[in-house]
């Protein structure tokens, strides 16, 4: 049977034949350490658990639910106004989503024609350009270079090209190269939206997940953003609910309803439960989070600051879950570099190149494991390696 046209681009290519060399040391015999895969490891708060079994208890939860209920969008209009001081009118500026993935993947359906330009970040998260490319839109890549603190460069983007670009897609704090965004920054983001009449999509999923005291902004922040886009949250990083899927997107109603249109003859809505658990997440203590994030610290500084001491040095990300790490000395693919230290030390980090050409001569390396076996990979990572 011939496969449509939209889908010959798509590829997993780096991470199939990361996971095939990982099958291939695992039978050897060697216990694998997963540095790779951006999933939490650790648990959701004792009281989003016990909502969760509450709300699962329920048979009247168990219809479809079609739409976020009132209650969470209420919480997330309450969280919203706390976090960032954002006003968001909780009936139109608020959309539930299965994870934010769910709307990611699918906003593109309802901007982009076939031939349509949209402006996607390289190296950047898969999902970006994969959504353009199932729209059958062209992707123009807008370099993150460390020379420009991993921010596009919205004055290279060529009049020619933003005159027909559609759509933006952003993400600070960024996965993979772990760089965070101004307000100022989201302002010029807004008057080059307006300029060429593009449409912003910004992913703040990490914003939760910052570290020193720093405290990332909301894109919703800037001066007239709701005129120019939306944002899109998950509750997965902030509050470990990754295999609960469920995120919201927020902003510019017209774009809402679009999406929500889309939505409506795809799925029918998060579960009731579930949506209970997001309430509770939202509305309940914030400590768990803050606690979370100084884990991811704690984490951040052993890995860091223990792969400097190997003579491999990398900056300190001020928030997200990864580190960006350029490529050691002496080393410039990143395919062969992870293909290397997963065969010699065991220890999985994602080639930067999966996530754009820009990305080449980086590993993206994930703080989803506790700091004893973030000291075990360091210790392979010494015994197999020499960086100086």
């Amino acid at each position: 049977m011939k496969r449509a046209e939209r889908i010959k681009d798509l590829g997993s290519g780096v991470f199939s034949e990361m996971e095939k060399r990982k099958r291939e040391v695992e039978a050897r015999g060697v216990k694998v350490i997963n540095l790779g895969v951006g999933s939490p490891d650790l648990p959701p708060a004792p009281h989003i658990v016990e909502a969760l079994k509450r709300a699962v208890g329920n048979p009247a939860n168990y219809t479809y639910a079609l739409a976020g209920s009132l209650r969470l969008h209420e919480a997330v209009t309450g969280w919203y106004k706390d976090r960032f001081k954002v006003d968001l009118n909780p009936y139109a500026e608020v959309l539930v989503l299965m994870g934010s993935q769910d709307g990611l993947a699918h906003l593109a359906m309802a901007y982009i024609d076939p031939g349509d330009l949209a402006l996607v970040p390289d190296p950047g998260y898969p999902i970006y350009g994969c959504s353009i490319l199932l729209a059958q839109g062209v992707i123009y890549p807008m370099p993150l270079l460390a020379e420009n603190d991993f921010l596009p460069d919205l004055t290279a983007i060529p009049d020619e090209v933003a005159h027909k670009a559609k759509l933006m897609w952003l993400n600070y704090p960024n996965n993979p190269v772990a760089a965070s965004a101004s307000r100022d920054f989201f302002e010029q983001v807004v008057d080059f939206a307006g300029k060429y009449e593009i449409l912003v999509c910004h992913d703040i999923a990490y914003a939760e997940l910052a570290y020193d005291g720093f405290r990332p902004v909301s894109f919703l922040e800037a001066a007239g953003a709701k005129e120019a886009g939306i944002e899109f949250y998950s509750l997965s990083k902030t509050y470990n609910m990754a295999g609960c899927r469920i995120g919201f997107a927020v902003g510019n109603r017209e774009v809402l309803a679009s999406l929500a249109l889309i939505k409506s003859n795809i799925d029918y809505g998060v579960f009731s439960a579930i949506q209970e658990a997001g309430v509770a997440a939202l509305t309940g203590p914030q400590e768990y989070v803050a606690e979370t994030a100084r884990t991811y610290q704690r984490r951040r500084d052993v890995l860091v600051e223990g792969l400097a001491d190997l003579g491999w040095a990398m900056p300190k990300p001020m928030a997200s879950m990864f580190v960006w790490a350029p490529l050691p000395p002496g080393y410039t693919s990143s395919v062969s570099f992870a293909a290397e230290m997963l065969e010699k030390a065991g220890v999985i980090m994602v080639p930067g190149v999966a996530f754009g050409n820009r990305g080449e001569g980086y590993v993206r390396i994930a703080l989803v494991q506790d700091e004893s076996v973030l000291l075990e990979a360091m210790r392979r990572i010494e015994q197999n390696f020499c960086f100086r």
